[in-house]
This record gives C-alpha cells, sequence and structure tokens, in this order.
C-alpha cells in the first residue's frame, strides 16, 4: 500500500486532500507545457488556404483566448489543484504541416508549481481548435499532452532538448 510520502494528494487513511503548501517558500515557479493536433491532410490544406477561419470564427484566435481562461480556471477544473494568482500565460500556436502544435507558458510568484495550469492551458487550447474543426472531420487527433519545463520549485524539469519536436508523437507501426 502506498504511503503518504509516495503520494502527495492522499492522507494515510487513503483520502484525497489538498496538499498543505503553507509552508513552502514563494519562488518564481515557470512551467510550459504543449499539445499536438493532427489534422487530416485535407482538412489542414483547407484551414490553411481559409487562413484558419471556420463559419465558428479564427481559429487560432479562438483557442489562445480559450488556452488562457483555461490555464486560470484549472484550480476549478481539477479537484486538488490549489487557486493560482498567475503572473503571465502565453499561448503559442504554431502550424507544422498537419499539425497544430500549442505551447502553453505559464508563471506566478508562489508556494506551489504551475505545470497544471500551463498543462491544463494547453489541453484546452487544443480542445478548442477540435471543436473549431469537427464540422470537416472527426478525424482530427488531440495527440500528445506533455510538461516541456517547469522551474521555481523543488525538482526542475528541462525537456527542451534540439530534437524534441523530432521524436514521433504515435510509435511507428
Amino acid at each position: 500500500m502506498p504511503t503518504e510520502s509516495m503520494l502527495s494528494h492522499v492522507d494515510a487513511a487513503q483520502q484525497p486532500r489538498m496538499v498543505d503548501v503553507g509552508a513552502k517558500p514563494a519562488t518564481r515557479r515557470i512551467a510550459q507545457a504543449r499539445a499536438r493536433v493532427t489534422f487530416p491532410a485535407e482538412v489542414a490544406a483547407k484551414l490553411h488556404a481559409a487562413g484558419y477561419v471556420t463559419p465558428k470564427g479564427a481559429v487560432l484566435t479562438v483557442a489562445h483566448i480559450a488556452g488562457v481562461m483555461g490555464a486560470k480556471a484549472t484550480a476549478q477544473l481539477i479537484p486538488l489543484c490549489h487557486p493560482l494568482s498567475l503572473d503571465k500565460c502565453d499561448i503559442a500556436i504554431r502550424m507544422e504541416g498537419d499539425e497544430a502544435l500549442i505551447d502553453c507558458t505559464v508563471s506566478c510568484r508562489g508556494s506551489t508549481g504551475v505545470e497544471m495550469e500551463a498543462l491544463t492551458g494547453a489541453s484546452i487550447a487544443a480542445l478548442t481548435i477540435y471543436d473549431m474543426c469537427k464540422a470537416m472531420s472527426h478525424d482530427i487527433v488531440i495527440g500528445e499532452i506533455r510538461l516541456i519545463q517547469k522551474s521555481g520549485g523543488k525538482h526542475d524539469v528541462d525537456r527542451t532538448a534540439p530534437d524534441l519536436d523530432a521524436i514521433p508523437s504515435h510509435p511507428p507501426s
């Protein structure tokens, strides 16, 4: 049976709990997450030709706003996350071939990290792209959603190796 130290979000009786971060020092916390949306080739071509505007509106602009809103609402969506006052939330969406790569970078000064906010922002932006484009195809795939980097806490993460984008989003068949 897992011990309390192994799983920070359960107590000794294995009941869910919000971690007490009151004694932790406030530091600058930064996290970046990435989501990948893959379009069928014909849908990607139509989107590109239309300037990424569908009858629902400007796809990338709406996804950008939705990603910021998602990051800000993380504590309302993920039950044991602390509500954070974010200092910054940047969403960058770039098209590479038939894929949209969404990067969400979030920062705050606090006693707990912002990786869940970055992951949520990237996820909500990806879901918004799907929603705005689903009339063209239901074969759009929201692929990997992953933490790219985080800093300012007990454990820093950095997956920004130059060949990160060369890693296939799906294992070869």
